[in-house]
């Protein structure tokens, strides 16, 4: 079984940054694949980043590439993402997830997920 807890939400500006942290336990931390999702009010779930079990794959939503850094920590056993240059669309509530497989940016193969926190971008 896999625990994920996000934290780092909350308001921000436009052109501001805010950080998110995701701290994974219950599992070898080297087996997962963990991703960063969010869902804006009214709109589907989609993948905003992801890196694969040794980190040596990550991949980006076009919209937040140059703006947001995925980053994963063996040690710490966290996926933070470093949210920079905000815009409004970023308004979401942002999910950790994680999956024992290789990648995959599809929120469908993933088994396990966080409670989620909000951010709120204003402008």
């Amino acid at each position: 079984q896999v625990q994920l807890v996000e934290s780092g939400g909350g308001l921000g500006q436009a052109g501001g940054s805010l950080r998110l942290s995701c701290v994974v336990s219950g599992q070898l931390f080297s087996t997962l694949t963990v991703a960063w999702f969010r869902q804006a009010p009214g709109k589907e779930r989609e993948f905003v980043a992801g890196t694969g079990r040794s980190g040596g794959i990550i991949n980006y939503l076009d919209s937040v590439k140059g703006r947001f850094t995925i980053s994963r920590d063996a040690a710490k056993r966290t996926v933070d993402l470093q949210m920079n240059n905000l815009k409004p669309e970023d308004t979401a509530v942002y999910y950790c997830a994680a999956r024992l497989q290789g990648v995959s940016w599809n929120s469908f193969d993933y088994n396990y997920w966080g409670q989620g926190t909000q951010v709120t971008v204003s402008s």
